[in-house]
């Protein structure tokens, strides 16, 4: 559907639209009409991607549809559930990069996302793909998606056997709401936290996936704002599952350097640094 077809389809009236940056996968525009300010995010049409991302608007208006009803999330207005997504337009800027009380914001965010992961879901993995009846058997299939999409994309990755480990993912009984891409620039705020942006990588699965992105290249455990507001403790077993979860992003993050045509060398380095940490942990 074109352009002003969704606009019209979406009841606005005297809508403009202006490009936003930052989106990797979808088309994302800032809407201004008569009946306020939007964001509307547009699927492309033949974009050969990940396994994973597929429908990745209706994971994304699941995901707003849930998570607003707790947390500072856009709600959706107008979807097809398929290949567009209208929502609300959130306040505030994203912090990465900015100059900003990132001790109130980091207290805030553990409140935010403490609450999305109350939500639960009726099985284990990502919505549009179907849903498993253990986290287990979810995530060790989401892992070897990516791993296939490596050798189909000609990445050579490092991996770990995370079947070692299945006793630690077997721990994880309850499917909860998982962002897992909430780094800096999806973290918006203006005198605080104020919006949790793209929620289209989201999945039912483990809390601990959540602090991959939170603490990107990092650990969560060296954050001391956010962890005492989510309230969580470390045990050995959530730190396994934490490296796993870790070399699964990271492992994303460098197959989908192919598709999307990404030639930064330095960057590619530095994940694959992360990488290899998490990867240590789990041998």
């Amino acid at each position: 559907m074109t352009l002003p077809r969704i606009l019209d389809s979406a009841g606005l009236s005297a809508a403009t639209t202006t490009p936003l940056g930052g989106g990797t996968y979808n088309s994302v525009y800032r809407v201004s009409a008569a009946e306020g300010e939007f964001v509307l995010k547009i699927a492309p049409e033949h974009q050969q991607g990940l396994t994973y991302e597929q429908r990745l608007v209706s994971t994304e208006a699941t995901f707003c549809r849930l998570a607003s009803k707790v947390a500072p999330v856009p709600e959706v207005v107008h979807t097809d559930d398929a290949t567009y997504l209208l929502a609300t337009f959130l306040p505030g800027e994203p912090v990465f990069g900015r100059d900003v009380d990132r001790p109130l914001i980091r207290r805030q965010l553990g409140d935010a996302v403490r609450a999305m992961h109350e939500i639960t879901g009726p099985g284990f993995g990502y919505p549009q793909l179907g849903l498993h009846g253990t986290w287990t058997e979810a995530f060790l299939g989401m892992y070897g998606a990516v791993l296939a999409d490596a050798e189909r994309f000609g990445v050579r990755l490092p991996t770990a056997d995370l079947t070692r480990h299945t006793k630690a993912f077997d721990e994880v009984d309850m499917p909860a709401l998982v962002h897992f891409d909430l780094w800096d620039g999806n973290i918006l705020a203006d005198t605080g936290l104020s919006g949790l942006v793209d929620g289209e990588r989201a999945f039912w699965g483990d809390p601990v996936a959540e602090f991959v992105s939170l603490a990107l290249f990092g650990t969560i455990e060296d954050d001391p704002d956010f962890l005492p507001a989510y309230g969580f403790e470390f045990t050995d077993s959530a730190r396994v599952r934490l490296a796993a979860y870790q070399a699964y992003l990271y492992s994303i993050m460098l197959t989908e350097r192919v598709p999307r045509g990404s030639s930064d060398e330095a960057f590619e380095r530095v994940i694959t640094d992360a990488l290899t940490r998490a990867l240590g942990v789990l041998a």
